[in-house]
């Protein structure tokens, strides 16, 4: 599937404004209408692809937030693949909004069992480093006294004689219109189309139990605050053989006591007297690897920022670092005493337009540092 780089609000036909259940109803709609099984028109397929992958973006809000702020080359550089995602794969989609049995690509497929989700934090460091986490998770597993079929070893299972084994019931209404069909599961069977006779000792006819789990998490370098890391396949396990859901770990970072994050790049603050500014020092700086020592040149200005190149954020599943910005501020005394007064007058007194040197505003050295 090639990637497209349309705006993925058009193709959607909505506003970058739009909510969830709004980018819901417009994938829907277009989904319907373009989809290859349906659609006659020659170039449904390319178009379904098209709006497949600006669904997969916008629905999830780590890629939205990329790409609302750095549009495509954002994304790529965020590991997105908009060519990994096939048709069998969208039966999922379609499972959401069609129900759990849909037609896709001329077979039909189940739907699967529900998804997991959790919350993890952690600190900026790990964040920039990596790190791994043990999750645990309460889940519906497959049983394994009746192997999910939800009925007692050795017992009977029977067609329900309500829907014939199909699982569904259809209604057909008649009017001027013409006919108008509604199908929906078979209340007596839930949709298993089956009567169990004697229901499985260990999960009472569910076919599944619940057990506590716990995953490993691997957290990537990079990652930023609110991504959420997908386990496939270790949801809830689905009903009579469908596939296990997926399990969904969000990543929370701690704010830091040194570091504002802002993208890739970090920034911290460090105090100097105003004889280290005027003169120079040797001082000590926190980074992300741990303290390490910076060389302030003699007549540093407050609110100077000394940028340090790559020691920044890893770039997420991408190449490089951004930057550290080191934000200079100069200590002013707040108590002298009788002979530091003196000292201070008498180099004010001996000070000349030269001594200072041209001044810049700190403002224009905000706005430089942040260009």
């Amino acid at each position: 599937m090639a990637t497209t780089d349309r705006d993925y609000y058009e193709l959607l036909g909505i506003g970058r404004e739009a909510g969830d259940s709004e980018i819901k109803r417009a994938f829907r709609s277009l989904a319907r209408e373009l989809h290859p099984d349906v659609s006659d028109e020659p170039d449904a397929e390319a178009r379904f692809k098209e709006v497949v992958e600006a669904y997969e973006v916008l629905s999830k809000r780590e890629t939205r937030e990329l790409y609302d702020r750095y549009g495509h080359a954002g994304l790529r550089s965020g590991g997105f693949q908009p060519g990994h995602v096939d048709f069998g794969n969208l039966a999922d989609l379609f499972s959401a909004f069609f129900g759990d049995d849909i037609l896709l690509g001329g077979r039909r497929r189940r739907g699967r069992g529900a998804d997991l989700a959790a919350t993890v934090e952690i600190e900026l460091v790990e964040a920039a480093h990596g790190a791994s986490r043990d999750v645990p998770f309460e889940v519906a597993v497959t049983c394994t006294r009746c192997a999910g079929s939800g009925a007692e070893p050795g017992s009977a299972v029977t067609a329900c004689p309500t829907c014939g084994g199909a699982g569904r019931l259809q209604q057909v209404t008649r009017s001027v219109f013409g006919e108008f069909v509604r199908t929906q599961a078979c209340p007596d069977c839930s949709g298993s189309g089956r009567r169990i006779e004697e229901p499985c000792a260990e999960c009472r006819g569910a076919g599944r139990v619940v057990e506590e789990r716990t995953l490993t998490v691997e957290i990537p370098p990079g990652i930023h605050d609110g991504q959420r890391i997908r386990l496939t396949g270790e949801g809830h396990a689905g009903v009579l053989g469908e596939t296990a859901g997926d399990a969904y770990v969000e990543i929370r970072i701690r704010p830091d006591e040194h570091f504002v994050r802002e993208g890739d790049d970090v920034y911290t603050t460090v105090g100097v007297t105003i004889t280290q500014a005027a003169l120079g020092a040797t001082i000590t700086i926190p980074t992300l690897d741990g303290e390490e020592e910076l060389e302030l040149a003699p007549g540093t200005q407050p609110g100077e920022i000394v940028v340090l190149r790559g020691r920044g954020m890893p770039v997420l599943q991408g190449f490089g670092h951004g930057d550290e910005r080191v934000l200079v501020n100069v200590l002013v005394p707040r108590r002298l005493t009788d002979e530091q007064r003196r000292l201070l007058r008498e180099f004010d007194e001996q000070a000349d337009e030269q001594t200072y040197g041209k001044h810049e505003g700190l403002f224009d050295r905000l706005k430089s540092a942040f260009r």
